[in-house]
This record gives C-alpha cells, structure tokens and sequence, in this order.
C-alpha cells in the first residue's frame, strides 16, 4: 500500500469518526428528550396526551421506517440549508442526525418503561413535580439503558456513514466506492471492511463495558 493510500485511509477514518461523533451526539440531544416525552404522554404516562404521543410516535416511525439511502436523498435540500452543501462530511452529518434522532427516541422510550411504576407512584405521592420525576426517578433509574441504547445507535451510525459516502459524504465508504469498487482494488475495499468491523468492536465493547459498570452501582 502506497503512502499516499494510508494518508487516504487516514483521513477517511478521521471523517467517519467526525461523522459519527456529531451526528451521535446531535442525534442523542433530540432523541432522548423526544424518548422522554413519547413516555411521559404515553396514556400509562405522568403527562397523558394521546394526541402528541400519536403524532410524535408516526413521525418518529415513518423516519426510522425509511431506507437510509433514501433519506440522504430526501433531506437534500434541508442539508443545502443547514451547509450550503449536498456532498462531503459535512453534508453528511446533517441526514445521519436525523436518522439517529427517532431511533434514540424509541430506545429511550423502551428503557423508560422498564423503570418500576412503583418508584414513580412513590415519587408522585411524595409531591414530586414532572421535571423531578425525569431527572430523579426516570433518568437515573434507566439510565443504563439509555446508555445500551446509545451504544446500538453509535454502531449503526458506522454503518450508515459507510453508506453516505455512496453520495459523496467521504469517510470510509466514500474511500472504499472510489477506490475499491469503482478502481477494481479489492485490497482497499477489504481493508476498509476490516477497519469498519474492528471500528464497530470497540464502540460496542465501550458501551458494554460502561453498561456494565451502571448497572452495578
């Protein structure tokens, strides 16, 4: 392998963790408090409105419900927007936002419900307001859940980010297309499979480990 090919390697790495990192953090701060608030309104929930939680779960499922590969297509003009561009990391950062967002939602959503009714009862018949609830009962008590869920959203952000470079979105996927699938140099396209495998391992093992360590205090 060429220096100049490990300097692509290279960079292209740095632009899928660019990638991930922000669109997972971006897509942490919309969906978790959007998974907050699907459990709150749920009608088994502090705040019942089955009107919002009808409307904000359709949208929350048509998204998660739509191809990646389409999505990047469809919010072509929202990232124009926001970026002034369609193509390169930046561009792509905006449609794997969006992707994650729904999809930490319903995690946060599902790790809520696990939280013991009994303790938001006790917390209720104690006076407690809504927001003391959230950040006393709910969030602590399901917060390593929040954190498995988090963990599944940064894995499949890899994979996507792979995707978006179909479109131009650089990283990995972007190195790969160009040059082992459209160069005929199946060396690259393997060596990027395998730094992707590995990438996606130590993400996974870093939230296991950190799940582990929440759910034992």
């Amino acid at each position: 392998m060429s220096f100049e090919l490990l300097d692509l390697f290279v960079s292209s790495f740095g632009e899928t963790l660019l990638m991930v990192a922000v669109s997972g953090i971006l897509g942490a701060l919309l969906g978790i408090p959007l998974g907050i608030a699907l459990h709150l309104t749920d009608r088994n929930g502090v705040l019942p409105h089955p009107l919002f939680n009808r409307v904000a779960g359709m949208l929350v499922n048509a998204v998660r419900s739509t191809p990646f590969i389409i999505l990047l297509v469809a919010v072509i003009p929202l990232t124009r927007f926001f970026v002034g561009s369609s193509i390169g990391t930046a561009a792509a950062i905006v449609p794997l936002t969006l992707a994650a967002a729904p999809f930490v939602a319903r995690l946060v959503e599902t790790a809520l419900r696990e939280v013991d009714p009994g303790l938001i009862e006790a917390a209720q018949a104690m006076g407690a307001t809504t927001s003391q609830i959230v950040c006393k009962v709910l969030v602590p008590e399901a917060f390593a859940g929040i954190v498995a869920g988090l963990t599944i959203t940064f894995v499949s952000l890899v994979g996507y980010s792979a995707m978006a470079g179909a479109i131009g979105g650089g990283g990995l996927g972007d190195l790969g297309i160009r040059y082992g699938y459209q160069r005929f140099q199946p060396d690259v396209m393997l060596a990027v499979v395998l730094i992707l495998i590995v990438f996606v391992q130590i993400v996974q093992s870093m939230g296991d480990l950190l799940v582990r360590r929440l759910s034992h205090r």
